[in-house]
C-alpha cells in the first residue's frame, strides 16, 4: 500500500521514536503541525511526527459535499453510524506508516499512534489491533467507532493509552469519550482519562499533558 501524502517534522536528526498522528473531519495534515513547537519536548529528543493527509470523499452528513475525510459519518446520532469498510481502510494506511518507520529503522515499540476526532477513530482501529506492540495510543476528542467490530490483539493489551475530551464538546459529546474510557478500562488496558473545560478543540493545559505523556512513554 502506497503512503498517503502526509507531513514530516523531526525535532532532531536520527529520530529514535515516531508519532503518527491523524486529523479530524475537513482539516488536513497541517492542522496539527504546529503542536511539535508547542510541545517543548527536551532539546536533545529525536522524535519524527507524521501527519498524514486524508483522502477528499462525499461526506453524507454534510450534504455529500466532498471534504477531507477518513471514512463517511451516515448520521449525527449520539452512536453514529459511519462506513466501517473506509474506516478499516484508512487504518491500513496507518499500518503502512508503521511499517514504513520500521522499515526506516524506529523499533515498534517506539511508535505511538495519535488521533483527533474522526482520526482518533481511526487511531484506536488501528493501534488495538495491530500485532506487534506499539509505545502508545493517543485518543483525542473522539469516540471508538469500531468497538463491536474490532479484532483487538494481545500485543497491545497492555499499551499505554491517553484519552482526552472537553466537558462542552458539541460535536463528539464527552460521554463518549467517558464510554472509551469505560471500555477499555474494563478490559484493563492502562488509561489515563483527561477532561477538560473546552468544546472541541485542543487547550494549552492539554499540550502539557501531552507532552508529559509523551516523555513518559518515550522515555524522552
Amino acid at each position: 500500500m502506497n503512503l498517503l501524502p502526509h507531513i514530516e517534522l523531526e525535532t532532531n536528526q536520527n529520530p529514535t521514536a515516531s508519532v503518527i498522528w491523524l486529523h479530524g473531519l475537513g482539516a488536513n495534515g497541517h492542522d496539527f503541525e504546529p503542536i511539535v513547537k508547542e510541545l517543548n519536548l527536551p532539546e536533545n529528543s529525536a522524535v519524527r511526527f507524521i501527519f498524514p493527509h486524508a483522502p477528499s470523499i462525499p461526506v453524507t452528513i454534510n450534504n455529500g459535499y466532498v471534504m477531507p475525510a477518513w471514512y463517511d459519518i451516515l448520521d449525527m446520532t449520539i452512536d453514529r453510524k459511519v462506513d466501517q469498510v473506509q474506516l478499516k481502510k484508512s487504518a491500513d494506511h496507518v499500518v503502512a506508516f508503521i511499517n514504513n518507520e520500521i522499515q526506516r529503522g524506529i523499533p515498534v515499540e517506539r511508535i505511538v499512534i495519535a488521533g483527533f476526532s474522526q482520526g482518533g477513530a481511526v487511531a484506536l482501529e488501528a493501534a488495538l489491533s495491530f500485532p506487534l506492540k506499539l509505545a502508545g495510543l493517543m485518543a483525542l476528542s473522539t469516540y471508538f467507532a469500531t468497538k463491536d467490530t474490532i479484532d483487538w490483539h494481545e500485543s497491545n493489551r497492555d499499551i499505554p493509552v491517553l484519552v482526552c475530551h472537553g466537558d462542552f464538546d458539541p460535536v463528539v459529546p464527552f460521554t463518549l469519550g467517558e464510554v472509551t474510557n469505560k471500555l477499555l478500562s474494563d478490559k484493563n488496558y492502562s488509561v489515563d482519562f483527561k477532561r477538560y473545560p473546552m468544546e472541541h478543540a485542543v487547550c494549552p493545559q492539554q499540550i502539557i499533558d501531552i507532552s508529559n505523556w509523551l516523555k513518559n512513554i518515550l522515555a524522552l
